[in-house]
Order: structure tokens, then C-alpha cells, then sequence
């Protein structure tokens, strides 16, 4: 039995079944995903309907992202956003107009229940964006820091590598988990396409939004599959390019 986590799909269902697929998943696994399953490709309402559906054969954690969010409020409370538009909700917008309303519904239903982080019995945490909090997730006074943050990202990059973590300027919020598992920033904005370590930090956020490849990592064995870049797999769409 495996504890897999995936990256930011971004409505990329085609990418979404290349990794499941390449990783051979099977119900005994764990599926951990990080947010963002909306909002870019054209495939957005399909995304969610095949997560729904992958909840009845599997144990499935589903962690909140900002676009899942963003989308919420526009199905929910039917509140638009122009700068969600330009960034991948117009595709979003666009699918959803030929879906029914009982479907829109379970999608509503889908997107209450997503949790802020799941943190496992190995002191492990899997978070969308980050957290601001330096006593942790527990003591957050700004859950949408939750989806939102991306301080904890670039302390990881800018940090001295030959800071030690019992040192007095080491950040003391790469001390409180024995791994962090994020997405929200890609990957590709540093020119990687691969998961990237940085401390404690692994980021799986591979730029499936853009033109980078969607990702599923094994948590234990550092394993991980990988789709075709998105552009390849929409040739004649957009994404959030």
C-alpha cells in the first residue's frame, strides 16, 4: 500500500488519467491531492466528477486550493472575478455552462468539504500554498494563508544552505514537520519540471496550469510519474498560457 500525492491539475483530466495510469494505482493506495483541480484547462466540471467518483473506490485526501476557492464562490454565491477570470477561471466559466444544475450541486457539495491540510501520523504535512503561523498549521490566525501563502515557497529558496536547523536564524517553520508537501507556485518559474526539495519543502507543483507535466509522487520512496506536458495534451487550447 502506497501514500501517493498529486499536484495542481488545473482541469487537465487528460494529464490526470496519464498518471494514474503510469503509477498503476490501484484502491489500496492512498491518494493525497494538494489543491487546484480547476481553472486553466478545458476540463474543469470533468476533474471534479471523476475526484467525487475516485472517492467511492479509494481513500482520497483532498486538500484545498485557491482556484477551488475562487470557484466556490462563483457556483455558491455567484460572485465573479475578473482577475480570476484572467487567470484560468474564463475556461472554467466556459465548461461549466453545459453542465446541469444538480451536477453544479455536487460539485458545491465537493468543494465545502475540502480540507485546509492534512497533517499524518508520521508528522508529515500536505498543504496547498503554506501557512504563516511559526508555532504551525494549529495556531494559523489566517486559514486562507492555507491556499494563498507563498512565503513559506520562497524562504525555501532564498535560505542558506549552510544554515543548520538547530541554528538561532534557521526558519523556525522548516523545524515543526518532518516533510511539508505543497503546490500553488510552480515549479517551472525556477525552470524545473520535476518536484523540487528545498529544506523540509517538497514543492509537486510541475506547471500542469502551463505547459509543464501533471505529478504523482510516492511520499516514501520519492518515486514519481508524470504526465505529457498539458500543451501537447490540449494542442488547441490555452491553458493558463
Amino acid at each position: 500500500m502506497r501514500t501517493l500525492v498529486i499536484g495542481d491539475i488545473h482541469g487537465g483530466l487528460r494529464a490526470l488519467h496519464q498518471i494514474m495510469e503510469r503509477a498503476k494505482v490501484t484502491k489500496d493506495d492512498t491518494l493525497i491531492f494538494l489543491g487546484d483541480y480547476v481553472d486553466g484547462w478545458s476540463q474543469s466540471p470533468q476533474v471534479l466528477d471523476y475526484l467525487i467518483q475516485l472517492k467511492t473506490t479509494n481513500n482520497c485526501i483532498f486538500i484545498r486550493g485557491n482556484h477551488d476557492e475562487l470557484l466556490l464562490h462563483w457556483l455558491k454565491d455567484n460572485k465573479d472575478n475578473l482577475m480570476w477570470y484572467k487567470h484560468g477561471g474564463e475556461a472554467t466559466v466556459t465548461a461549466y455552462e453545459k453542465v446541469d444544475t444538480i451536477t453544479k450541486q455536487l460539485h458545491v457539495a465537493f468543494l465545502l468539504s475540502l480540507e485546509d491540510y492534512y497533517l499524518d501520523e508520521k508528522n508529515r504535512l500536505f498543504v496547498h500554498a503554506g501557512f504563516t503561523n511559526m508555532n504551525g498549521v494549529k495556531y494559523e490566525f489566517y486559514p486562507k494563508s492555507f491556499y494563498w501563502d507563498r512565503t513559506l515557497w520562497e524562504t525555501a529558496l532564498a535560505l542558506d544552505t549552510s544554515i543548520k536547523p538547530n541554528d538561532l536564524l534557521y526558519p523556525k517553520r522548516f523545524t515543526l514537520y518532518d516533510e511539508v508537501y505543497i503546490g500553488h507556485t510552480p515549479v517551472t518559474r525556477i525552470g524545473a519540471t520535476e518536484p523540487v526539495q528545498k529544506a523540509c519543502l517538497w514543492n509537486i507543483d510541475t506547471g500542469a496550469a502551463f505547459k509543464g507535466p501533471l505529478t504523482i509522487l510516492d511520499i516514501d520512496t520519492k518515486e514519481f510519474w508524470q504526465s505529457e506536458p498539458l500543451n501537447n495534451l490540449y494542442f488547441d487550447e490555452k491553458g493558463r498560457n
